[in-house]
């Protein structure tokens, strides 16, 4: 997107304003057009880039990015991708708890101070970490209440993209 033509025209405007003041005003209009181009320039890159963020809220989760080349701004528009085919969710299958079947491995990680606490319970409990954490997760879903959202659940429902 070339701001030339939007630059010249406030140089323009500005030239018709400074002509009802006399030949002193014109001439003090010459004289701070130059030094107004970059700064015009830039109160223009600022106007698109809020108008951006706003048509990314709105789209998201698509985005709409200005990007600079040279002294021209450009747009990159990333829209929001569709879902295909809606494929049918496997039934949930039940896993016995630990040691009755065959195991899943799954990697997580845990801040710092987390990780201290869940050691911590562990051993006051006298089990192993693994241990602990099999039993306070079956405990959560098989809870009554703790998987709960004000009358809601959580089962089922998963978010991501980007936050700014």
């Amino acid at each position: 997107m070339d701001l030339t033509p939007y630059v010249e025209n406030l140089r323009a405007e500005l030239a018709v304003a400074a002509e009802a003041g006399g030949e002193e005003a014109k001439a003090l209009a010459e004289r701070l057009t130059a030094p107004l181009d970059s700064a015009v320039r830039l109160t223009l890159l600022s106007a698109l880039s809020a108008a951006a963020e706003e048509i990314t809220r709105d789209l998201a989760p698509g985005s709409v990015d200005v990007r600079l080349r040279g002294m021209d701004p450009t747009f990159v528009v990333v829209p929001p991708v569709t879902p295909g085919p809606a494929e049918p969710e496997p039934a949930p299958v039940m896993a016995p708890l630990a040691d009755e079947a065959a195991t899943a491995r799954i990697n997580f990680r845990l801040p710092d101070q987390l990780k201290q606490r869940v050691e911590q319970a562990a051993n006051r409990d006298g089990v192993s970490i693994n241990t602990w954490l099999v039993r306070a997760v079956a405990a959560m879903v098989d809870g009554d209440g703790a998987t709960k959202k004000r009358g809601g659940t959580w089962e089922g429902q998963s978010f991501s993209g980007w936050v700014r």
